[in-house]
């Protein structure tokens, strides 16, 4: 049931994502145009991390309701850094940038997200090491 639910929400942004590509290209992807598909772009990463959430929450709570404790605490965890990428962000125009600078709420998007996506690949960095560090002391 869930196969087939993930199959047709994917179906329809993939349908709406090129829609939008072939409007973009249509109207010569002006401002506007540009707004719309980062817009778009970020509708899709909620979409898919809410289908992610979502399904993680039910199928925890069918096959074992006390990791609903644990799942928690790691989305909110994830809430809490998602909230201080976006509180710190800037906004800063483009530097660099000959033509009309986009609006704030994109660059401050642009700005969190890019916060967001340093802090993961560094977290990741962490795990790796860690993760060799300990299996080389438990090996031992």
């Amino acid at each position: 049931m869930f196969n087939k639910i993930i199959k047709y929400v994917l179906l329809a942004l993939i349908l709406i994502g090129a829609a939008l590509a072939v409007w973009g290209f249509a109207v010569g992807f002006n401002d506007a145009s540009v707004n719309v598909l980062l817009r778009w772009a970020y509708v899709m990463v909620i979409v898919g991390i809410g289908l992610i959430v979502a399904l993680g929450l039910i199928m925890g709570a069918i096959n074992n309701p006390k990791s609903l404790i644990k799942t928690g605490l790691v989305i909110v965890g994830a809430a809490v850094v998602v909230a201080i990428a976006f509180l710190t962000a800037k906004g800063a125009p483009a530097q660099g940038f000959v033509g009309q600078q986009p609006e704030f709420t994109t660059l401050r998007n642009t700005d969190a997200i890019l916060t967001i996506t340093y802090l993961v690949f560094g977290a990741s960095i962490v795990a790796i090491i860690l993760g060799m560090v300990v299996n080389a002391i438990r090996s031992k």
